[in-house]
């Protein structure tokens, strides 16, 4: 397949192995490029999308996720203003832009004047993690979500998401691939809950996982019921038992002004390692 003059093209199975060697140089950090590599063998068609490499002197450097969410994978400035200079060439699919600061920031300088004003930008997101036991007790009452629980739980999901990113995911007639996906990571086990009698009191979700690292999404407390140690104690739990069932390291990522959540995180025993930046539209 044709190179471009920046080095840029397309990924195809054939690149696969070439591609998760480049995404294991920071496993946790690309821990959502392995998962998609793993499990879709970089077919567009499972993708949703692409996956571009970028190749200097017949060696792949770096790579961009681009769907519904662009990614940048082990890129430097340089790396990021190729992908753009690819991105530029079509109109816009993504709707989110997310990544290393030091990756999305190039990016996004070079399409900002053609993409628009982003419906928000977060240019200051903590990536933390964490290796090792929690360091508090856990609440033993967190368990995974079940099916029955998709009564409470899913509307949960939707007070988390709106609460998060601004705008429902069930907007625009997203709401039956949003029960469709909250679904699927229940049937994974990749959903878990807490319950104060029949009430949702905590809740969180892995989002993507590879042999190296799962990251955490989703984690939600009910407002009223914020500032009385569900949090911590629920997210103690979830590291428990996702380090005892799905992969030895777990990341997320919170904006730098949740102040009440990275509190709660870091008492878990997470620890910062970079810092990540989104782009919504």
């Amino acid at each position: 397949m044709l190179t471009t003059r920046s080095g840029v093209r397309l990924l195809s199975r054939a690149d696969l192995d070439d591609f998760l060697d480049l995404a294991q140089q920071d496993p946790v950090v690309n821990v959502f490029a392995v998962h998609r590599a793993w499990s879709t063998n970089l077919e567009p068609r499972w993708l949703g999308g692409e996956m571009w490499g970028r190749f200097v002197d017949g060696r792949l450097v770096a790579a961009c996720h681009a769907g519904a969410n662009l990614v940048p994978i082990q890129c430097g400035p340089a790396d990021a203003e190729a992908f753009a200079e690819r991105a530029l060439a079509r109109r816009r699919m993504a709707s989110t832009i997310v990544g290393p600061q030091d990756a999305v920031r190039p990016f996004w300088d070079r399409v900002e004047s053609h993409w628009g004003r982003p419906r928000d930008a977060r240019w200051d997101q903590r990536h933390m993690v964490i290796t090792g036991p929690p360091a508090v007790a856990l609440d033993p009452q967190v368990r995974n979500g079940e099916q029955a629980d998709l009564r409470t739980l899913y509307p949960a999901c939707v007070a988390m998401y709106t609460e998060e990113v601004g705008v429902s995911p069930e907007a625009n007639g997203g709401g039956d691939l949003y029960r469709t996906r909250v679904a699927q990571l229940v049937g994974r086990r990749w959903s878990f809950v807490r319950y104060d009698g029949g009430e949702l009191v905590f809740k969180a979700e892995v989002a993507c996982a590879s042999a190296d690292a799962a990251q955490i999404q989703g984690v939600w407390v009910p407002p009223h019921r914020r500032n009385q140690g569900f949090a911590t104690a629920g997210m103690a739990a979830v590291v428990e038992q996702v380090r005892a069932s799905i992969a030895p390291t777990v990341s997320l990522y919170v904006n730098d002004w949740n102040h009440a959540a990275r509190a709660a995180y870091e008492r878990v025993g997470f620890v910062e390692t970079t810092r990540f930046a989104t782009v919504m539209f």
